[in-house]
């Protein structure tokens, strides 16, 4: 895990000193060393600041060159590396370092950019080819790690933190469409055009693409992989699928404890967290280690997760450890972690995070596995219960969604506010006429107006068309929360909170052989008998506590954010920020503080001051 930043084609070559502003805006990201390759003819130069985690010798500096035919800047980890090296060795590859970064060089000469299909990792990497001069850039499939950039008169600069790009001169011009889908529709992405920011001038290579790059040419972002919604499993029973799924799972958490670090694990007290920490204590209980974890609690006992927690890790091989997020150190922490989000955030959520991997630092644990990415595609959040149930009329008829409607009910505290009324039936027997009536609607009358958008920022994009849809299958709903919105801010958040500390964060949920095989199943496998995540809890129900493998309730990190946000002491504290949001046109004069035009003011706030 590091940080990445480069400078390719322009009337002159790129200088060292520029490429070194750019990567000691992102010190963080790579504390242990710092590495700086300038080629003055070719006009390119490649920076790199790096975390050690595989590999902890010279090996593994970078940018990495390889047999005088590429150059390579890397952010991440390739966790099949041991295997794709082995198999290339039998082709006749050799390897001078024990690193991934080399065998992504030897997989880029051996498959050439299908090479990408072949790892399983998050990764974001600049690969300069000197044979041809083209520079090639990709992100791995669900957008683990970033990768920034600005093109201007022929010249691409990019890096891991947009940070870097301010440092070398590239403006901050605010994308006002961005500021209006925060505000209006909480959207943290635009799901219609992912590589947009809330910055004119830069842009984000999409999750799963890649690009070529070549002066004078301009960048079109290509995918190389995409989930098949039309792939069916249909032969496999539920039995043999939680089979094949933890069978997937193990592997990919076996993977991602390759490391030449420590290496914990957060711990929420939900389902997901807790199938890592169980798995990895399975995994090493019989080589006498003990696993180091590490949660968020709350004072507030309808929030706190403690009694799960204590459920994971009693009678195992395990060493807790717990911080306390309060108020105070909130307010005093958020403009510091706006500075390293570097976009707004729209929960109090992301602080319990960051406190988790400050403690983390504090404890000397470089790298921990997480959760997070199950919700999103095995069914987790309550707003999935509506195309699962709409699926199910579909397929079933009215006694099918009574059946499916009560068994959820039933296992599922959140589950009373689900209504089931006519629209509801009509919305699914005509899914494409309620579409396009919507389309026309938005067309001439815009959506409902905000009354916290500045007016003439709302005027200025009502009328486009709303980036949503009834989804009337499950698999349609979890592929957009997946791959076009919810799951990639998740990432931003962990990625920038973890660096901020110099950790790494590893996710096994976000294996794309565990993922794809998920989306070939029914969506009785994902929700079954009432059961959000089926397939998850019964495939581990055998080393998972039964309170935490059957809870009803879903909390994860946290914190008291309204008993926060009415509170004098914010309330004081937050007027401020919120004038600012409103001076800056985004918010008008006469709407209430809110977190959302509270962390706009602090964003606003921290571009001014850094």
């Amino acid at each position: 895990m590091c940080g990445i930043a480069g400078i390719y084609g322009s009337n002159e070559a790129p200088r060292e000193e520029e490429v070194r502003l750019m990567t000691n805006a992102i010190i963080h990201r790579g504390p242990d060393g710092e590495g700086i390759w300038i080629d003055k003819t070719n006009k390119i130069g490649l920076g790199h600041r790096r975390l050690a985690i595989i590999d902890l010798t010279e090996g593994g500096i970078q940018p990495m060159h390889y047999f005088n035919k590429y150059v390579i800047t890397f952010n991440g980890e390739i966790y099949n590396y041991i295997e794709i090296q082995s198999y290339l060795t039998t082709k006749g590859y050799q390897f001078l370092t024990k690193s991934d970064t080399e065998v992504i060089m030897a997989a880029y000469d051996h498959w050439g950019v299908d090479c990408l299909k072949q790892f399983d990792g998050m990764f974001a990497f600049a690969l300069y080819n000197k044979l041809n001069n083209e520079l090639f850039c990709a992100r791995d499939r669900f957008g683990e790690k970033p990768f920034y950039y600005s093109l201007n008169n022929n010249k691409l600069m990019f890096a891991s933190e947009m940070k870097s790009l301010w440092a070398n001169g590239i403006d901050k011009s605010i994308n006002n469409h961005s500021i209006y889908l925060y505000l209006n529709f909480n959207l943290h992405e635009n799901p219609n055009d992912l590589s947009q920011t809330f910055f004119q001038k830069i842009s984000k290579l999409k999750a799963g693409h890649y690009f070529i790059y070549k002066e004078g040419v301009s960048i079109i972002q290509k995918p190389y992989w995409k989930i098949d919604l039309n792939k069916k499993n249909s032969e496999i029973d539920f039995k043999d699928a939680c089979i094949k799924f933890n069978e997937l799972f193990f592997t990919s958490v076996n993977r991602r404890l390759r490391s030449d670090v420590s290496v914990g694990t957060s711990l929420s007290g939900g389902l997901d967290s807790s199938s890592v920490v169980l798995a990895i204590d399975n995994i090493i209980k019989n080589k006498a280690e003990i696993q180091k974890t590490f949660s968020a609690r709350f004072d507030d006992p309808k929030l706190d997760e403690g009694f799960f927690m204590s459920r994971v890790v009693q009678d195992k091989s395990i060493q807790h450890y717990c911080t306390y997020p309060d108020l105070s150190k909130l307010m005093e922490d958020l403009p510091q972690i706006m500075y390293h989000q570097e976009e707004p955030f729209s929960s109090a959520s992301i602080y319990a995070q960051w406190e988790v991997f400050k403690l983390a630092k504090l404890e000397n644990v470089v790298v921990l596995l997480d959760g997070q990415g199950a919700d999103e595609y095995l069914a987790g959040y309550t707003h999935f219960f509506i195309p699962f149930l709409r699926e199910k009329y579909k397929k079933g008829g009215v006694n099918e969604l009574k059946k499916s409607l009560l068994e959820i009910k039933e296992n599922n505290t959140f589950a009373d506010s689900i209504i089931i009324d006519n629209l509801f039936k009509l919305e699914t027997t005509l899914p494409t006429i309620f579409d396009k009536s919507r389309k026309i609607k938005h067309k001439f009358l815009g959506v409902p107006n905000n009354k916290t958008i500045n007016k003439t920022l709302f005027n200025n994009f009502y009328k486009e068309q709303a980036p949503f849809k009834n989804f009337v299958t499950l698999n349609e709903s979890l592929y957009h929360s997946t791959f076009k919105s919810g799951l990639e801010k998740l990432l931003r958040f962990a990625d920038r909170n973890s660096m901020a500390f110099s950790r790494e964060v590893r996710l096994p949920f976000l294996n794309h052989e565990l993922v794809e095989f998920v989306f070939s199943l029914p969506s009785e496998f994902k929700i079954r008998n009432g059961w959000t995540k089926a397939i998850l809890r019964y495939s581990l129900e055998n080393i998972l506590p039964s309170e935490v493998c059957w809870r009803k309730d879903k909390l994860g990190f946290q914190p008291p954010q309204n008993k926060w946000e009415e509170s004098k002491e914010w309330k004081s504290w937050a007027f401020d920020f919120h004038n600012l949001a409103i001076k800056k046109d985004w918010v008008n004069k006469e709407s209430a503080p809110s977190w959302k035009t509270v962390s706009l003011g602090i964003f606003g706030n921290t571009l001014q001051n850094s």
